[in-house]
């Protein structure tokens, strides 16, 4: 049994036109000491679909239906009461994107921590849990004296590890690292993402990984869930996502992403924008920006298919792999789609006006309050 098992999530945001539908029939498990990384543009979901699992969102925000059952637990029954007591920090905690955000800032970091453990562990003494504290911060490379400082005398890379350890104070058994590394330098990053990793086997911890930076989920997970327009198109493990995908979107974003052994290698962006989640098209939700949409993938959803065991697809035409991974990497593949509003390409090549308007607005879902240890 999975730790954790996301089935046909429905999580809404109310907005003066509407619902926007952030994650909308996502489905997506978890195993013990796991690590899956959720990738895809700025709302796409991800950060809605983590949050949803301790419920940690604004009030306008609404779990529509879906099942989401931790380690037995279901936790859309639980109340709020039960979420902080039982689930939050002490077995599912989270690194929010802006470490400065998570912690209040008229109190000490130490005591923030301080304030967690003792919250949540019956018996245990401010000595010992400042003691805790300390030792938490000698590990992750920060003086411990400095658990008496206030969040904003902490540099960027210090306050995320500061994050860091307020996360793993509990030793949870689910660890939720939204963009932990973002707006840092690529050494700081890289130390961070060891330190995470190394705590992570430490504690014996699964972690969902959020990121816009495949090189960071390529080097930290076991696998990848692809998140576009509030669904899951392609899953599978790390390899296989990076290597042999399957879904156009996929493919979009392997383009955009570097090789350093490819001294001639030209990047090539995917057209558009993600859809209007207030009221998002029927059919597949990247036919608008596909450079490889027929008729049917305006008009049908289409369903999950697995081609390996393990890899799930969202795709009419995933069954032409080696058509569409070959053809997608031609930059003109991509620039007849953006000047055609969305396009269909032919196994010759040809392409055709889909008469739809690539051009929706996203629907700003990931950018919600990332809460803190107040949310105990």
């Amino acid at each position: 049994m999975s730790l954790l098992e996301i089935t046909d999530l429905r999580t809404y945001y109310r907005a003066d036109d509407g619902w926007v539908r952030a994650t909308d029939g996502v489905s997506l498990s978890v195993d013990r000491g796991e690590t899956v990384g959720l990738v895809g543009e700025s709302g796409s979901g991800k950060t809605t679909l983590a949050k949803s699992i301790i419920r940690l969102f604004p009030d306008n925000a609404e779990i529509r239906g879906g099942s989401i059952e931790f380690d037995g637990t279901e936790i859309t029954e639980l109340t709020d009461k039960e979420l902080r007591r039982r689930i939050r920090w002490q077995e599912i905690s989270m690194i929010p994107q802006n470490a400065m955000n998570g912690f209040d800032p008229v109190y000490t970091v130490g005591d923030q921590i301080v304030q967690v453990i003792r919250h949540h562990e019956d018996g245990v003494s401010k000595a010992e849990a400042r003691s805790r504290a300390r030792d938490l911060f000698d590990e992750l490379g920060i003086e411990p004296d400095r658990i008496d400082d206030y969040p904003h005398q902490f540099s960027g890379g210090m306050a995320q590890r500061a994050m860091i350890a307020l996360a793993l104070a509990l030793g949870p058994s689910l660890v939720l690292a939204d963009e932990p590394t973002t707006a840092l330098d690529v050494v700081i990053q890289d130390r961070i993402l060891e330190t995470i990793t190394e705590k992570q086997a430490e504690i014996d911890s699964a972690m969902i990984m959020i990121t816009h930076d495949m090189s960071v989920v390529s080097e930290t997970c076991d696998r990848i869930a692809v998140v576009y327009g509030g669904r899951v198109v392609e899953i599978a493990d790390t390899r296989t996502v990076i290597t042999n995908p399957r879904h156009p979107y996929t493919l979009g974003l392997r383009n955009a992403f570097p090789d350093i052994s490819d001294d001639d290698q030209e990047l090539i962006s995917i057209p558009g924008t993600p859809p209007d989640l207030v009221d998002p098209d029927e059919g597949c939700r990247f036919a608008p920006r596909c450079p490889f949409a027929e008729e049917d993938c305006w008009d049908v959803t289409p369903e999950p298919r697995e081609y390996e065991p393990g890899h799930l697809v969202e795709c009419h035409r995933a069954d032409e792999i080696d058509y569409l991974q070959e053809a997608a990497g031609r930059k003109a593949t991509w620039q007849d789609a953006d000047a055609d509003g969305g396009t269909a390409v032919s196994d010759g090549g040809t392409t055709e006006d889909s008469g739809d308007d690539a051009g929706a607005t996203a629907g700003r879902s990931d950018a919600v309050d990332p809460g803190g240890p107040d949310d105990v």
